[in-house]
């Protein structure tokens, strides 16, 4: 619910400044008629007057401003007093933050002004606007008219007359019948309630009407203000968001004293819980509402634990339909983005921890001879969920430290091509004859398709292990981390110049790591071509002669895609073979009808 700290006397604990107090240069002699005689007047006059002395610098004889503010019950009787003699004269009470009137109160010794102004300041005094003007002339003084006889107008008479001669009362109410309001934490509340500074102009005296006045020698000795009392109700500014306040810059504790320092509730922050604590800016801030009961708190930003704070951006608001407008700052832990929910470039997510942990971003470990300097986003030097990195033309491996079977010569512009129909030694480039040369590789490649639509989401070493004790992996799930150089379909005679074995038209099953070898099982569907190793329209195997150890057949072969290939056969052990001159693309009916026509007419 929105909350209300309590109501006090904002005037308690504060001193107020005049303009004079008497007695403030000298001792001054002053006169007035005993409260008493006035307040029980009798009908042949005020009795006699008492005169004595007021000296500011004497504690006995000084009547100062702040005895206007002390507490009224232990000292009924001290009072602040003006110089003699003065018409003008202001009280001015600041306070050190903002507060909320409800009404004042003033209880004058004597007679009440003929006019009078009540202001406030809402900027530390920079501006004043007055909250009621007091005349008993209303019009006359201050040409407005007068409330008892216009509700709601600024100016009154009620509190101007001179009669009682002590102990008269101004009294003014913030919120009276004519300031109907609603919600107190609404503009219009806040324009009305809200003060950082109240003034009391006193602008005409009033003489007491006393019989037998004309026998006083001198006058002038009655002619001063005087206030015993001046109480200023009202509670700390706190937007709906806090029920207690304390000390706001100052120092020792006084009691009864209103503290203006809000303790804040509902996530909010600020001396007058004005704005949200600083990890809590997931949408606008809002004062409580009052009318409602309605808290308003403030919403916790979704930082994963890698901010201590957040911002409020408007855009971002908007752009989720109003749900959710905060943005993380300064995320630690190597994360970043508006929920510090991706690691920053240069490192990946390590999916065994929770998002929550310091140490869910682990650094790249990308060897820098064979790794990609710029990659499709921005500076990423791995894959951010994965940990692979990016890597030159021809190089392969997790973290780019070797060459892609089919591929030799390491270095600074990655591994050249092999130019062999199948591998070559890495370092030499020399090819291999046979099988039996070739370099034993327990390499990930393939797997059938419903075990990799069961796989877990968690991109570790896991999850290449199969119930089979085979290990699998598809390009079609995982396309970012295949790089293969493929064989483009040229001119006419670039295509006939290869002489082709087969040419077939053929949906990858699935694929298998055989150890020595790779096998991937393919439907034949069409036959366009064959040599010496006879092909029908079934299911059948083909043989890559280059794969990566990040799990790719080169070329790429996706399951569950059909495929124009064409490539090589061994007679000798009746095997279709796939490699790095082999063409193979994605299945086009146009691309069948070009290689159809260009076998049929153009390679003789």
């Amino acid at each position: 619910r929105s909350c209300n700290p309590p109501v006090g006397n904002l005037a308690t604990g504060r001193t107020p400044v005049t303009l004079t107090t008497c007695g403030q240069n000298s001792t001054e002699l002053y006169c007035f008629y005993p409260d008493q005689n006035l307040l029980h007047q009798v009908s042949h006059g005020c009795g006699q007057p008492r005169c004595t002395k007021c000296n500011a610098n004497q504690p006995d004889n000084s009547h100062l401003p702040a005895d206007m503010t002390d507490d009224f019950f232990a000292n009924p009787i001290s009072w602040w007093q003006s110089a003699q003699g003065v018409h003008r004269e202001e009280i001015r009470l600041d306070f050190e933050t903002e507060f909320y009137l409800t009404h004042v109160i003033a209880v004058f010794k004597s007679p009440r002004p003929a006019a009078m102004v009540l202001e406030r300041s809402q900027d530390y005094g920079q501006s004043w606007r007055p909250y009621k003007y007091f005349s008993v002339n209303c019009t006359a003084t201050f040409g407005l008219q007068d409330d008892l006889i216009e509700e709601g107008s600024m100016c009154t008479s009620r509190y101007s007359d001179a009669v009682p001669c002590t102990r008269g009362e101004v009294i003014y109410r913030a919120l009276s019948p004519a300031n109907k309001i609603e919600d107190p934490y609404s503009p219009e509340a806040q324009d009305l309630l809200k003060l950082t500074n109240l003034r009391l102009l006193l602008l005409k005296r009033h003489e007491c009407p006393c019989h037998g006045l004309g026998l006083v020698e001198k006058p002038q000795r009655f002619a001063h203000y005087a206030i015993y009392d001046l109480i200023i109700r009202g509670s700390c500014f706190c937007n709906g968001h806090a029920e207690e306040c304390e000390l706001a810059n100052r120092t020792g504790i006084m009691e009864n004293v209103v503290h203006g320092k809000c303790v804040c509730r509902h996530n909010t922050a600020g001396d007058h819980c004005e704005k949200c604590a600083p990890l809590y800016n997931d949408q606008p801030w809002k004062p409580g509402d009052g009318k409602t009961g309605a808290p308003n708190e403030c919403r916790k930003c979704r930082c994963h634990n890698h901010a201590d704070s957040c911002h409020f951006d408007l855009s971002v608001w908007l752009a989720s339909g109003k749900h959710s407008g905060g943005v993380c700052d300064n995320c630690k832990h190597n994360t970043e983005g508006h929920r510090c929910q991706r690691c920053k470039p240069g490192y990946y997510r390590d999916r065994g921890k929770p998002m929550s942990s310091t140490e869910v971003c682990k650094p790249c470990a990308c060897q820098p001879m064979g790794s990609a300097n710029a990659t499709f986003s921005r500076s990423w030097r791995c894959h951010p969920k994965t940990g692979f990195c990016y890597c030159k033309p021809g190089v392969a491996g997790p973290n780019c430290d070797r060459c892609l079977m089919g591929y030799w010569g390491f270095g600074e512009n990655g591994c050249r091509p092999c130019d062999c129909a199948r591998d070559c030694d890495q370092h030499t480039g020399n090819c291999f004859n046979g099988y039996d040369n070739e370099p034993f590789f327990n390499i990930p490649i393939g797997g059938r398709i419903p075990d990799l639509v069961q796989t877990p989401t968690n991109e570790s070493e896991e999850e290449w292990k199969w119930n089979d004790h085979e290990q699998g992996f598809s390009a079609l799930r995982h396309p970012e981390k295949c790089v293969c150089k493929e064989k483009v379909l040229g001119s006419v005679t670039d295509f006939c110049q290869m002489k082709y074995a087969y040419v077939i038209k053929a949906r990858i099953l699935s694929a298998h790591d055989k150890g020595t070898h790779a096998e991937v099982v393919v439907k034949v569907k069409k036959v366009l071509k064959s040599g010496k190793v006879k092909i029908t329209r079934s299911n059948r195997s083909i043989y890559p002669e280059s794969w990566t150890n990040r799990g790719c057949t080169c070329p790429i072969l996706n399951p569950g895609t059909d495929y124009l290939i064409a490539g090589q056969e061994d007679s000798r052990t009746s095997k279709l073979l796939v490699n790095m001159n082999s063409l193979v693309k994605p299945w086009k009916a146009y691309l069948g009808k070009q290689v159809s026509d260009i076998l049929r007419t153009g390679c003789k």
